[in-house]
């Protein structure tokens, strides 16, 4: 049967909820379309930008009949940057709707009828509340410039003056490598035409500590590092400067770099212990609800101290080494080499002896850790968003832990793997609390606590 609607057609449509992902969901007869800045409770003129068997995407030009509780948004590149889709939806409207979409999926893909949901956690702030910004250089009329890229655009940056995810340091920061990059006479890279020197700024701000290491991602070229390196360092707290060469076509800026200034990493404290931060480490992005995701990871391990801990894609060892008071030995395994040294930095730095970490792919070496440490007790898994994958998740639940404590940061892969490991490997989900790290955006985060039956 063919679908009911057609490319570039406009239609007038109620938009009754949000997708996970950030579209609204409207009905045509029965037949789904996907609405793009179309918020909950609107009435929207949109247009259909594509057509799949299933369901139709398309994207609202108009507001017919706002019904959506709408707030002004203060930034003033809103909507057309795409760092965020709801500055002008009112936040407890947000955060109904990320609740609502880990209970649909719970129930659509994992078959739970009645999911042990929690109440969601707010997130602490609403604005700057990012430690972590990755900016891409483009050319304008007065020369290199900084921003993200524009909604919807893989080839189109739209150069920012003021972010309101980041702090008014990491601001001050961009603004300086732009008036740094203009005076040098530098160009920015094109995407398309692969010319150009300029690609990528990384700023991570230690939110705890005042600390703050930026890395500078280019074309091959000759740097002038020196006047680089004047620029930010009239900034007492950047105590880290890095520089990367990125040969190929793909935008990347987790590459090797090169030591411009100071130390090879910055510091953070979460939850009473510190953190050494290198440029390509991984570290939630939003300091103060990461130590309410370990915390409640904490409450959900249950741990008394006899326990043996798996903390699986640990990163920087963060979740695992905030257990280890509790337990009597964490075993970390994580894909980046340089997350692994940090975590054994970690360890050693916060004088944490029960705790050991290993660099390889979880699905590949948690037999040889199994034969090394013995059966754990608990599994921690902090999985990145497509979820465990076929022989990841088999080889975890092969483990028969009692309890397994899932961090998440996609509610669909969370429910598949919830089902599966329900209907095949005899584990019961007792216990999901969202946490919203990311207001104004689509990403959800969630812990979730699933027990051996």
């Amino acid at each position: 049967m063919a679908a009911p609607v057609r490319e570039d057609q406009e239609l007038d449509l109620k938009v009754e909820s949000l997708a996970y992902g950030g579209n609204g969901v409207a009905r045509l007869n029965g037949f789904v379309v996907f609405v793009r800045r179309g918020l909950p409770g609107d009435t929207v003129r949109a247009r259909v930008t594509k057509v799949k068997r299933n369901h139709a995407e398309a994207t609202a030009v108009e507001v017919l009949e706002p019904g959506a509780p709408r707030v002004e948004a203060p930034c003033e590149h809103y909507p057309e940057c795409g760092g965020c889709r709801f500055q002008d939806l009112a936040y407890d409207a947000q955060i109904a709707a990320k609740a609502e979409q880990v209970e649909d999926a719970l129930r659509r893909i994992g078959r739970l009828d009645d999911p042990p949901l929690e109440p969601i956690v707010p997130a602490e702030s609403v604005f700057h509340y990012r430690n972590k910004l990755e900016y891409s250089f483009t050319q304008t009329p007065e020369g290199p410039a900084l921003g993200f890229h524009r909604a919807g655009r893989w080839d189109e940056v739209l150069d920012i003056r003021r972010c309101w995810l980041t702090t008014d340091l990491g601001n001050a920061i961009r603004e300086a490598t732009r008036d740094w990059a203009q005076a040098s006479g530098l160009e920015a890279y094109d995407q398309t035409e692969h010319t150009g020197f300029l690609r990528h700024l990384v700023v991570r701000e230690g939110r705890n500590t005042g600390q703050t290491l930026v890395q500078l991602v280019t074309a091959p070229g000759k740097l002038d590092r020196e006047s680089f390196v004047a620029a930010l360092t009239r900034f007492p707290e950047v105590r880290s400067i890095h520089w990367s060469v990125n040969d190929r076509p793909a935008e990347v800026t987790n590459l090797p770099t090169t030591l411009l200034f100071g130390d090879e990493a910055i510091e953070e404290q979460l939850c009473g212990l510190r953190f050494r931060v290198r440029p390509n480490a991984f570290l939630q992005t939003n300091t103060a609800m990461a130590e309410k995701i370990y915390e409640l990871a904490r409450e959900y391990a249950q741990l008394t101290g006899q326990e043996s801990v798996y903390d699986l894609y640990c990163g920087i060892g963060t979740i695992g080494l905030t257990m280890a008071r509790d337990a009597l030995t964490v075993w970390g395994v994580e894909v980046s080499e340089e997350s692994v040294a940090c975590a054994l930095e970690n360890a050693d730095v916060n004088g944490i002896a029960n705790a050991a970490f290993y660099a390889g792919e979880v699905g590949q070496v948690i037999e040889d850790l199994r034969d090394r440490a013995g059966d754990p007790d608990v599994v921690v898994v902090d999985p990145p968003r497509a979820g465990l994958s076929g022989k990841a998740l088999r080889r975890i639940a092969r483990l028969e832990a009692r309890r397994i404590v899932y961090v998440s940061c996609n509610p669909t892969t969370l429910a598949g793997n919830v089902k599966e490991l329900g209907e095949e490997w005899g584990y019961r989900l007792e216990r999901a609390r969202p946490l919203d790290m990311f207001p104004h955006t689509p990403h959800i985060e969630t812990v979730a606590l699933l027990s051996r039956v």
